[in-house]
C-alpha cells in the first residue's frame, strides 16, 4: 500500500541520516538515494531526464536502464551534479534515445528503490490523464445535472434553484460579516456549476477562467478535447457555462457573482460553509429549522451592483471571452445556447469599468486577491473579435457591435495598456493573469483580420509571452530540478502548467522547439520529479496526493492515494514552510492515519510540501488549479491549435 511505501521512504531517510552519523560522508559506500522520475512518463523522441538525489555527490556511479525483458539498453556515469536541496544533491540522469515501451533506471553503489519509465507516444502518455482531469470536473459538479460516481451517489444543494439574493455584506479587519446579510428581495436559480475546490463555495471568478480555458481546448484541440477526441469535454464545457449565463440576467443587466457564504458573523453564531465538514447532499436538509444553519440550507448568492451599473473589469473580460468562445464552439451544434452566449458577451464587455478602483472577485477579496484586469479585457476583446470573424454569419440580430475589427483593435488597446503597465512581467499564466491566453489569442485574431494600425503589433505580443517566459526560464536556471514555477509560492504547479501552456505557445509562434523542451520538462517535474516523488495531479502517477483538503474525497475516498481518488485533481502543491496551516474540522477523516510528515526530511530551498488533509496550502485541489493542465496535455498530444481559418 501506498502508506507503507512512503513509511519506508521515512525510514531509509532516517537510517541515511544515522549512517551519516555513524561513519563520515567520506567513509560511505552504496549510499542511500532516491530517483525521482515522470511518473506518467517521457515522450518517445523527446530529451528524458531523471533525477538522483543523495546525500553526497554520487561520483564514480553509473545508472542503467533495462527494459521489460531485464536487458541493459542504456546505461552511462553519472554526470555532473545540477546543484543541491537541502541536505541533498541533485544529479540529472539523460535517457534520451529510448524507444517506446516500459524500463527501469538504477543506479550502482546507490541505494535507491529502481524508478520505472514508461516512453511512448504523447496521444498514448496523456489520454488518461485527460480522462482524469474531465472526471474531476464531474465530481465537482453541483446541483441536480450530477454524474453519478463511486465518490458522487447523490446530487448537490438542490435547493440553489431557489435562491435568495443578497448585498455584499461589510467585513471586519479580520473579513467577519459586520451585522446580518440584506436580502434584494430577489430569487434567483443558482443550481449548477462546478465546486470551486475542497470547499462548496460557487465563484463565477473562477469558473468563468475555468470554462473559458476549457471551450479554448475544444476549439482548439478537438483531437484531444473535442469531438474526435477519446476524451469529450464538451458536455462539461457546456454546464459550466449554462451555470454562469444564470449567474448573468441579460434582460437587466445584473450580475451575480457568488453563491454560498464562506465567511463567519461578527455578532451571531449563523454557520457559514467552511465549519462544516460534510457530504454535499446533506446541506438541504442539515438541521432545517435551527436558525444557524439557515445559509447552509439556503445558501445566498451575492449580487455585483444594481441592474446595468458598470462591471468590475476582470469579471467583464473572463465572462465576455467564455460566452464569446461559447458561440464559436456550439454555433454548429447548439445554436440557441450559441447566440444567447454572444449576446451576453457583447453586452456585459460593454459595460466593464474601465477605470476600477479595488477588484470584485470574491468574499473575501483576499481569498482571490486579484489586482490586475487589462489582460482580462483583452482576452474578452480577442476572444469577440474571433467569434465575429469565424462565424459572423450565424450571429444574433441586434447585437451593439458586429464587426470583428472593433473587438480587435480593443484587443490590442488592452494589450498595450497591459504591456506597458506595471503588471508586465510580474506573472505568468495562471487565475490572477490571464495574458498568456490573451496575447495568443489576439495573436491569432489579428492573423484573421490583419494587424495593420493596431495598438500592438504580432511581434509585441509574441515578445511579451517569452518576456514571461524567461520568468520560468530563469528560475529554472537556478533550480537543480529545472522547474520553471517557484516551490515555495503559493498556487506553484497551477504557474508550472501555466508556463508549460506558454512555452508551447512560444514555439507555435515561431516554430522554436527550445520552449516546447521546456515544457516537457517542467510536466516532468509536476508529475514526480521532483524533491517530494509525488505528483501533483491525484491519478497521473505512481505516487500522488494522498491525503486531499478536498470533502467528497476525505470522505468517501481511499487516504492512501490509490484506489477511489478524486481522480485528475490539480493540488495547490507546495509552498513555504511558514505558510498557515488549517486545522481539524469536526467530521474529517485523519490523514495521514500515522500523522506522520512523511516529507519532512525534503523540506529544503524555501519550500515544504506536507501530505496532511489538514494542510490546505499544499493538498487542496481547485478548479483553476486544474484546468491549465488540460491545455498542457493537449497541447502535447496535438502539437498545435486547429487553424481557426477565415472568416
Amino acid at each position: 500500500m501506498r502508506r507503507s511505501a512512503k513509511r519506508s521512504t521515512f525510514i531509509a531517510g532516517l537510517a541515511l541520516t544515522l549512517g551519516l552519523l555513524a561513519f563520515g560522508a567520506a567513509a560511505r559506500t552504496g549510499q542511500a538515494g532516491y530517483i525521482r522520475v515522470d511518473q506518467v512518463g517521457y515522450e518517445v523522441g523527446g530529451s528524458a531526464i531523471a533525477f538522483l538525489v543523495t546525500s553526497q555527490p554520487a561520483t564514480g556511479s553509473r545508472f542503467k536502464v533495462k527494459n521489460r525483458a531485464g536487458q541493459v539498453v542504456l546505461s552511462g556515469p553519472v554526470g555532473p551534479q545540477a546543484g543541491t536541496w537541502g541536505a541533498f544533491v541533485v544529479t540529472p540522469l539523460t535517457l534520451d534515445g529510448l524507444d517506446a515501451g516500459r524500463y527501469t533506471v538504477s543506479v550502482t553503489d546507490v541505494d535507491a528503490q529502481p524508478a520505472r519509465l514508461v516512453v511512448d507516444a504523447p496521444i498514448a502518455l496523456y489520454s488518461a490523464p485527460m480522462a482524469n482531469a474531465l472526471a474531476f470536473y464531474q465530481t465537482e459538479r453541483d446541483g441536480p445535472d450530477y454524474v453519478p460516481n463511486a465518490l458522487r451517489t447523490a446530487p448537490g444543494h438542490l435547493n440553489d434553484k431557489a435562491a435568495s439574493v443578497f448585498l455584499t455584506p461589510p467585513l471586519t479587519h479580520n473579513d467577519k460579516i459586520i451585522g446580518k446579510l440584506k436580502p434584494t428581495g430577489e430569487v434567483i436559480d443558482a443550481a449548477g456549476g462546478w465546486w470551486d475546490a475542497g470547499d462548496y463555495m460557487k465563484y463565477v471568478e473562477t469558473t468563468s477562467y475555468v470554462a473559458g480555458a476549457v471551450l479554448t481546448g475544444v476549439r482548439d484541440f478537438p483531437q484531444a478535447m473535442g469531438p474526435r477526441a477519446q476524451t469529450d469535454f464538451t458536455d462539461e464545457a457546456k454546464f459550466g457555462v449554462q451555470w454562469l449565463l444564470k449567474m448573468w440576467n441579460d434582460r437587466t443587466s445584473t450580475l451575480y457573482y457568488q453563491v454560498s457564504n464562506s465567511q463567519d458573523f461578527q455578532d451571531s453564531h449563523v454557520l457559514s460553509d467552511y465549519d462544516l465538514w460534510r457530504l454535499p447532499q446533506v446541506d438541504d436538509t442539515l438541521h432545517a429549522g435551527d436558525p444557524d444553519y439557515i445559509y447552509i440550507n439556503h445558501r445566498p448568492v451575492f449580487v455585483a451592483g444594481p441592474a446595468g451599473s458598470p462591471i468590475s473589469p476582470n469579471l467583464a473580460g473572463r465572462l465576455a471571452a467564455t460566452f464569446a468562445l461559447c458561440f464559436a464552439d456550439f454555433r454548429r451544434t447548439d445554436l440557441p445556447l450559441a447566440r444567447r452566449c454572444l449576446t451576453a458577451a457583447e453586452h456585459i464587455y460593454d459595460l466593464a469599468d474601465t477605470h476600477p478602483g479595488k477588484l470584485l472577485t470574491v468574499i473575501p477579496f483576499d481569498g482571490y486577491p486579484e489586482t490586475e484586469w487589462r489582460d482580462d479585457l483583452e482576452w474578452g476583446a480577442a476572444e469577440l473579435s474571433i467569434a465575429l470573424a469565424v462565424g459572423g454569419d450565424m450571429a444574433p440580430a441586434g447585437l451593439p457591435h458586429r464587426d470583428p475589427a472593433y473587438y480587435l483593435a480593443q484587443a490590442a488597446d488592452w494589450a498595450a495598456a497591459y504591456i506597458n503597465g506595471r503588471g508586465d512581467g510580474a506573472d505568468t499564466l495562471n487565475l490572477y493573469d490571464v495574458s498568456g491566453l490573451a496575447h495568443f489569442e489576439l495573436y491569432r485574431a489579428m492573423r484573421l483580420e490583419g494587424s495593420g494600425g493596431l495598438a500592438v503589433t504580432p511581434r509585441a505580443l509574441e515578445a511579451d509571452l517569452r518576456r514571461q517566459l524567461r520568468i520560468g526560464e530563469d528560475r529554472a536556471r537556478r533550480d537543480p530540478f529545472g522547474y520553471g514555477g517557484a516551490w515555495s509560492e503559493a498556487d506553484s504547479i497551477a504557474h508550472g502548467m501555466g508556463l508549460a501552456v506558454t512555452a508551447q505557445e512560444v514555439a507555435d509562434l515561431d516554430g522554436d522547439y527550445a520552449p516546447d523542451s521546456e515544457a516537457a520538462g517542467w510536466i516532468g517535474n509536476i508529475l514526480g520529479a521532483n524533491i517530494w516523488g509525488v505528483t501533483m495531479v491525484v491519478g497521473d502517477g505512481d505516487n500522488p496526493t494522498d491525503c486531499l483538503q478536498q470533502q467528497v474525497a476525505n470522505l468517501e475516498g481511499s487516504l492512501n492515494g490509490h484506489g477511489l481518488v478524486l481522480r485528475g485533481a490539480g493540488v495547490e502543491g507546495p509552498n513555504a514552510p511558514d505558510a498557515v496551516v488549517g486545522g481539524f474540522i469536526d467530521g474529517m477523516r485523519k490523514c495521514p492515519i500515522d500523522g506522520l510528515d512523511d516529507y519532512r526530511m525534503f523540506t529544503g530551498d524555501g519550500a515544504r510540501f506536507k501530505d496532511n488533509v489538514k494542510n490546505y496550502v499544499n493538498t487542496e485541489p481547485g478548479i483553476d488549479l486544474t484546468v491549465l493542465s488540460t491545455l498542457m496535455f493537449a497541447w502535447r498530444m496535438a502539437h498545435a491549435p486547429r487553424d481557426l481559418g477565415a472568416r
